[in-house]
């Protein structure tokens, strides 16, 4: 399978609002919302009247709402990926440049929005999801607890150490602590406080889980033949992928690897629509609801081996600039600030334009994924000109 779609569309525009703590932001989600892409907008120096597509994921707004809001001239394209939570990030970028590329749109706006006293996160977009009657039964209401029993099958079954949590943990508040913006800015994780840090769910601690925030965020996608004549320098397509394997879906927890985050499926299209080998990846940002699935998604997609991820996953190695794969580093959903993952793609961008406050140098190729162990995930491949 050929991916026919690879450099055709760009990522432009990017835009984010401060990470406000749970129910405390100034604005609704509404205007949390509406900030963000006008940010995106003129960052890319596009009149926001211009966007004619819309593409979001674990219910937020649809287009409908927005169109007016922002002056939309015409709506062209609209669409939001099923499954709930984190899970669309990547296809949610992915179905806009199909858009795009496919003639049905110009720019096309993806966004994701949070005031958890309105919308109330878990209700809304998770549990309706995730806890069925085989959880409730036995007391499993929260996603801490779904997440730490594939943790514990993950370190038990496939070998991955503790210590590997431990350390994605401390990578993310180590670019937390160099980002201005990140939530968790002021919190030096050393070893000692994390492991005195109370046990959410065994085998996750306070440490190795996302925070609870209200905020927007939301980037602005075009053609590489547009991108090309605006303000910021491109951040490409490569490629991208989404979907679900084998007994997992809604029901997911029938699946027959219970330790995957589900995105082994998507590897192999993942790579070859991008022309690019796991090795290559500069920076990644990996969605990381807790730790233990984000280090589920590395080894999903072949960044790292069952083998070699006790001496692959160490805080220097994880950390920008001098890492061997430096992730999430804005600070990450644990860190720096949790809207269902859209500030890991906007920093997915920086990273390609040089920007970044965890710069890695020379960054060409910048992996995105989406929320692992949800009912559907994805990840998107950026690249900078020179990998088209």
């Amino acid at each position: 399978m050929t991916f026919p779609l690879r450099g055709a569309t760009a990522v432009v525009g990017i835009g984010e609002t401060l990470y406000h703590k749970r129910g405390k932001a100034p604005l609704d989600e509404d205007g949390l919302r509406l900030q963000a892409i006008v940010e995106a907008c003129e960052d890319a120096g596009v009149d926001p009247a211009d966007v004619d597509g819309f593409s979001t994921y674990g219910h937020d707004a649809d287009a409908t709402a927005l169109a007016p809001a922002l002056g939309t001239r015409r709506l062209r394209w609209a669409s939001q990926v099923a499954g709930g939570g984190g899970g669309g990030l990547g296809a949610a970028l992915l179905q806009g440049a199909t858009a795009l590329a496919m003639g049905q749109a110009r720019y096309v706006i993806v966004y994701r929005a949070l005031a958890q006293q309105q919308s109330g996160r878990l209700s809304a977009a998770v549990s309706s999801y995730f806890f069925d009657e085989h959880y409730r039964a036995h007391g499993l209401v929260s996603p801490a607890q779904v997440c730490a029993l594939r943790t514990q099958r993950m370190i038990e079954h496939d070998g991955v150490p503790a210590e590997a949590l431990r350390a994605f943990a401390q990578a993310c508040y180590v670019h937390a602590g160099r980002n201005p913006l990140a939530a968790g800015r002021d919190v030096r994780l050393t070893d000692e406080t994390y492991l005195s840090s109370r046990m959410i769910s065994e085998p996750l601690r306070l440490f190795d889980s996302s925070r609870e925030n209200d905020g927007a965020g939301a980037v602005l996608l075009t053609t590489a033949e547009r991108a090309r004549d605006l303000r910021q320098t491109p951040a490409y397509v490569l490629s991208g992928a989404q979907g679900a394997g084998e007994d997992w879906g809604e029901l997911h927890e029938n699946d027959h690897d219970y330790s995957s985050a589900g995105l082994a499926p998507l590897a192999d299209e993942l790579w070859a629509d991008a022309g690019i080998r796991p090795e290559q990846v500069d920076v990644a940002q990996i969605y990381e609801n807790f730790t233990g699935p984000a280090v589920a998604v590395m080894l999903d997609l072949g960044l790292v081996t069952k083998e070699n991820i006790g001496e692959f996953l160490t805080v220097e190695n994880l950390t920008a600039p001098g890492g061997r794969l430096p992730v999430n580093t804005a600070g990450g959903n644990i860190a720096g600030g949790f809207v269902h993952g859209i500030g890991l793609a906007a920093e997915a961008v920086r990273q390609l334009r040089g920007t970044s406050s965890n710069q890695v140098p020379g960054a060409r190729v910048s992996l995105l994924t989406g929320g692992p162990a949800a009912p559907l995930v994805s990840a998107v491949v950026l690249g900078g000109e020179d990998t088209l």
